[in-house]
C-alpha cells in the first residue's frame, strides 16, 4: 500500500498559512537556521510556525544514518558551525519561546556524536532567554561517556525515540539498536532523576498490538516519563510504504495503556509527533507536580 495515496478521512487536514508562520520562516532564514519541522516534512508545520513554535534542528541538514522511514538526507555531513548556538539562541528570544525544542541529525562521524554541541546550544538558550529546553538527540551510538555529556547540560527533557517495535529495525532502521536506546534512557535517568526522559514511535509500519503494548512497557521500565505516539506517513516513494492507516479510536486506546503505565505525559494521535505539544506537555507535568 502506498503511503501517499487515499489518505483516510482523519488525515485530511488544512495547512494554516500567513501571518505568523511566515515570520518564523523569515526569522529562520535571516539566521541561516533549520528545522526538522521542514527537514522532516513534518504534517504540523504549518500549525506550529503559525503558533511561533518551532523544533530547531543542529548540526546541519545530512545525516550519516539511512533509516528508510525518514526524510532527512543521508551521507557526508559538513562540518559544524561553532556559531550555530548563538543564532539559535537569538532566535528562541526573538520568538519569546517558553519552551524550546533543539534536535539533531546523527552524527556518527564526530568522536563525541555531537554531545557537546547540544551543551554549547543549551547554554547559549539559557543565556538568552528563559525558556526550558528540550533536547532530541541520536543515540550516540550508545557511548555513556557522551549521553552524560548531553544530560549534563541539564535540560528540563531528554528526549530520543525509539521509533518502532524492535522487530522492525532490521527493515526501518538498520544502523540503529533498539536495545542501545533503551538503554539511553535509563542511563539519563539514573544520572538525574529530575530530567523528564521521553521517547516517541511511529505506528502503521507492520507492528502488532502486542508489540505496542510491549514497546510501551519497556519504555518505561527504562525510565520513560513521556511518550508520543504517531501515524507513520512515507516522504517519498523511495522510502517504506505505509502498511495501515491507524484509526483515531485505537490511538485512544494506547493513550489508555501508556496512562495505566505510568507515563506522566501522553501525546497520541495520527498527527502527534516527536515535539508536537511539547510545552503544553510539560507545563502540564511541572503544574501537576
Amino acid at each position: 500500500m502506498s503511503g501517499r495515496k487515499n489518505f483516510p478521512p482523519w488525515l485530511k487536514r488544512k495547512i494554516p498559512a500567513g501571518g505568523h508562520a511566515n515570520r518564523v520562516r523569515e526569522l529562520l532564514s535571516d539566521l541561516n537556521l533549520t528545522t526538522v519541522c521542514q527537514n522532516a516534512i513534518c504534517p504540523n508545520l504549518g500549525e506550529c510556525f503559525g503558533a511561533q513554535t518551532a523544533t530547531f534542528l543542529v548540526m546541519g541538514s545530512t545525516c550519516t544514518r539511512n533509516c528508510r522511514f525518514c526524510a532527512i538526507a543521508g551521507g557526508s555531513p559538513e562540518p559544524l558551525d561553532p556559531d550555530e548556538p548563538r543564532r539559535l539562541a537569538e532566535a528562541a528570544r526573538r520568538l519569546g519561546l517558553k519552551h524550546t525544542v533543539v534536535t539533531s541529525v546523527t552524527r556518527d562521524d564526530l568522536p563525541d556524536g555531537g554531545a557537546s554541541h547540544f551543551v554549547a546550544t543549551v547554554k547559549e538558550i539559557r543565556k538568552a532567554c528563559d525558556s526550558s529546553v528540550e533536547i532530541l538527540t541520536p543515540d550516540f551510538q550508545g557511548r555513556e561517556k557522551d549521553i552524560l555529556t548531553a544530560a549534563a547540560s541539564k535540560p528540563e527533557i531528554f528526549n530520543h525515540n525509539v521509533e518502532t517495535a524492535p522487530r522492525l529495525y532490521p527493515t526501518v532502521r538498520p544502523m540503529a539498536d533498539y536495545h542501545r536506546s533503551l538503554g539511553l534512557l535509563k542511563t539519563v535517568k539514573e544520572f538525574d532523576e529530575n530530567i523528564l526522559t521521553k521517547s516517541g514511535f511511529m505506528v502503521g509500519l507492520g507492528e502488532t498490538a502486542e508489540e505496542i503494548e510491549s514497546l510501551l512497557r519497556d519504555l518505561r521500565e527504562n525510565g520513560c516519563d513521556i511518550v508520543t505516539i504517531g501515524q507513520y506517513l512515507q516522504p517519498s516513494e523511495s522510502h517504506l510504504p505505509v502498511q495501515r492507516y491507524v484509526p483515531p479510536e485505537e490511538f485512544r486506546e494506547f493513550r489508555k495503556i501508556a496512562e495505566s503505565l505510568g507515563f506522566l505525559g501522553v501525546a497520541a494521535g495520527p498527527y502527534v509527533r516527536s515535539s508536537y505539544n511539547a510545552r503544553t506537555i510539560y507545563e502540564q507535568i511541572t503544574n501537576s507536580q
